[in-house]
């Protein structure tokens, strides 16, 4: 008989289908259905930190004028974004059960709201996962500077919160596994690679910028499963989860045999429906079966770089292999 179970970030989930922040997460009737379809767990909708920025704005219209208007509209559009926040938390835990309910905090500065996080957990949220996905493009930026924003932000909510914080990274870091070695040391529980950018494109008619592709395709899924391969062979303290291109039964089996704990779907259950993540579940039964494993730990990892001594020679020699055969 297989078990599904799974060890994420210090929490127990029922199998390893997380879905990942979105507005597929953004209500508790939403995340109701999700836990009935059979998810593991589920992360909500991310609070951003521009969000409350971006609103203040918008309801002033001369805020040169009126700066102290300024700070009031801006502690007030904070303090209803922050309960409208932690009502979600709570109504989704009253109906979601036993499927673990992850906050979600999307910022950019280690900054005083970020103390937001005590509320988060006295509301009953599992966990906390923080995404702090930006482009660095100043001309004057100090090389590292980002990634030890990364390690300051991470360190701030742990002296706020007891919860188990994930910290979701965007896939243009020169060497993430120092940072996650990083932020393991100062106690982050799990990490997710990749969170995703917004992909822009040029509409070459009205010579404007446009939205490229807003869902992941499976292309998405390789960069994962190279990084979870190397990180979980080398960090192998921490839990791992791939988000991105995670499309098909298929790709559970992959980033589970690269090293993840658990992986974060999104875009296929907006393409077709939540049934997915039943139709993944069934599947990794069936090849457990069939491969003789009772539990996930069984193979869990069995795939990494463990056994490669130098993973960017490895890289480098597949890569002679692959276009050595396809010339």
């Amino acid at each position: 008989m297989t078990d599904f179970k799974t060890n994420f970030a210090g929490l127990t989930l029922r199998n390893p289908i997380i879905v990942s922040s979105s507005g597929l997460t953004n209500s508790a009737d939403k995340n109701k259905k999700l836990a009935e379809a059979g998810a593991g767990a589920i992360v909500l909708k991310s609070l951003f930190e521009e969000q409350i920025l971006i609103e203040t704005d918008q309801m002033l219209t001369d805020a040169a004028s009126y700066m102290e208007g300024t700070d009031y509209l801006q502690e007030y559009v904070r303090h209803h974004k922050l309960n409208e926040y932690l009502e979600l938390i709570k109504s989704s835990k009253a109906v979601c059960q036993d499927v673990p309910i992850i906050a979600s905090i999307n910022c950019y500065s280690d900054s005083e709201w970020i103390d937001f996080a005590k509320q988060i957990e006295e509301a009953g949220a599992d966990a906390i996962e923080v995404n702090i996905l930006a482009l660095q493009t100043d001309i004057n930026y100090v090389y590292g500077s980002f990634e030890q924003r990364h390690v300051d932000i991470l360190k701030h909510i742990k002296k706020t919160v007891k919860l188990p914080v994930i910290m979701k990274l965007g896939n243009s870091f020169t060497n993430p596994v120092a940072l996650i070695n990083q932020l393991y040391a100062n106690g982050a529980d799990a990490v997710v690679l990749f969170n995703r950018f917004y992909q822009p494109d040029i509409d070459i008619i009205k010579m404007k910028h446009a939205a490229g592709p807003i869902l992941s395709s499976s292309n998405e899924l390789p960069n994962s499963l190279r990084w979870i391969g190397i990180a979980s062979a080398v960090v192998d303290k921490i839990d791992y989860a791939a988000s991105g291109g995670v499309q098909s039964p298929q790709d559970v089996v992959k980033t589970l045999l690269a090293g993840a704990s658990a992986v974060q779907v999104c875009s296929i259950i907006y393409k077709k429906s939540d049934t997915e993540i039943r139709k993944m579940l069934t599947f990794l039964g069936t090849w457990m079966q069939d491969n003789g494993f009772e539990r996930i730990n069984q193979f869990k990892g069995r795939l990494n770089h463990k056994n490669v001594k130098n993973a960017n020679y490895f890289e480098r020699t597949q890569f002679l292999k692959y276009f050595s055969a396809n010339k």
